[in-house]
């Protein structure tokens, strides 16, 4: 016989998934914590400043394009804009604080991304990604002909300053928790968008958005301010990038730089927290292991490869392809 299911029971059965998901990521965040603490020990500073300034580009990336839906190929835009505006203020005001030099690069990186949206977002598919193409295209003219810029040789020498005015961040060590403090900052800004109701209306948006229309949203708002908050943090990591390295060059606005970090999203797994982390690291390390070695010249033909089988037989990446196998396995 048949007994009536009890709504109060997969009510509970729900809550208590959600508490057990919570944990397990709670738990995930606090040993990744620990390790990122840890590896200046055994791994050179500069070089998990690289991986966690492209991670924090990939994160950015990822509210837009894993979380909302769209495909932006002009993201570079916003990574060059950072850096130009921090590396020509700390360069040319020499009273201005470390800290402020990086507020203000990602603030204008952030109005930068108001100007995209309004232009960009009323479109979609397609239509989107060759216009933010164009506008970036734009933006990488203009700072090959600004006086500022430096042009193709880029901007050299900017001084990393103090932070707060008495933590010297021409030291490696302090550089790096700086920057990973900053890391930390915007990774744990995009979880909680992504599990707050207006994350939910996100990707409502990104699965159906005619329903979300016909539910009362106004989704183009919704679209905008995503938009903006991506560029901003993607204008954050260019401004840190531009400290640590004390450079900031046409690299960062060039095309390739925003098939990049699509490249980081993909691999890593689209709409995951952890995806683009992972596949910044993959990628920063796979282009330095091969810049190092006879295959240097072979760079961009392997991570096109790459590209192409990660889309073809692995859609969900590492570690959507990772959450997939525990599932089944758990299941």
């Amino acid at each position: 016989m048949d007994h009536p299911v009890n709504q109060t029971d997969i009510q509970q059965a729900m809550l208590d998934q959600q508490k057990s998901d919570q944990r397990r990521k709670h738990i995930l965040n606090l040993v990744l914590l620990a390790l990122l603490l840890i590896a200046p020990a055994v791994i050179y500073p500069v070089f998990l400043m690289k991986i966690l300034c492209f991670a924090l580009f990939a994160v950015a990336f990822n509210l837009l394009l894993g979380f909302t839906g769209l495909l932006s190929f002009g993201h570079a835009a916003f990574l060059a804009t950072g850096s130009y505006t921090t590396g020509y203020l700390l360069s040319n005001y020499s009273g201005l604080t470390t800290e402020m030099g990086i507020i203000v690069g990602t603030a204008a990186a952030t109005v930068l991304g108001v100007l995209f949206a309004l232009v960009a977002i009323r479109r979609q598919g397609i239509y989107f990604a060759m216009i933010t193409l164009a506008l970036a295209q734009l933006v990488y003219f203009m700072f090959v002909q600004a006086p500022f810029t430096g042009g193709e040789d880029g901007m050299h020498g900017v001084p990393r300053g103090h932070l707060f005015g008495f933590i010297d961040l021409e030291n490696n060590l302090a550089m790096y928790y700086f920057v990973l403090a900053v890391f930390l900052g915007g990774y744990l800004l995009v979880q909680r968008v992504v599990g707050s109701p207006f994350g939910q209306v996100l990707k409502a948006i990104k699965q159906n958005e005619p329903r979300a229309v016909s539910l009362g949203y106004n989704v183009n708002q919704y679209k905008v301010l995503a938009f903006v908050m991506s560029a901003g943090l993607a204008g954050l990591a260019g401004s840190v990038k531009t400290v640590v390295f004390q450079l900031a060059s046409l690299n960062d606005a060039h095309w390739h730089m925003s098939g990049e970090v699509i490249l980081m999203t993909l691999l890593g797994g689209t709409g995951t927290l952890l995806g683009p982390v992972v596949g910044a690291t993959f990628v920063v390390n796979l282009e330095y292991q091969l810049s190092q070695g006879p295959l240097g010249d072979w760079v961009d033909p392997i991570l096109g490869a790459i590209f192409v089988l990660t889309v073809i037989a692995f859609r969900s990446g590492i570690v959507g392809e990772i959450q997939k196998f525990v599932r089944k396995n758990m299941g």
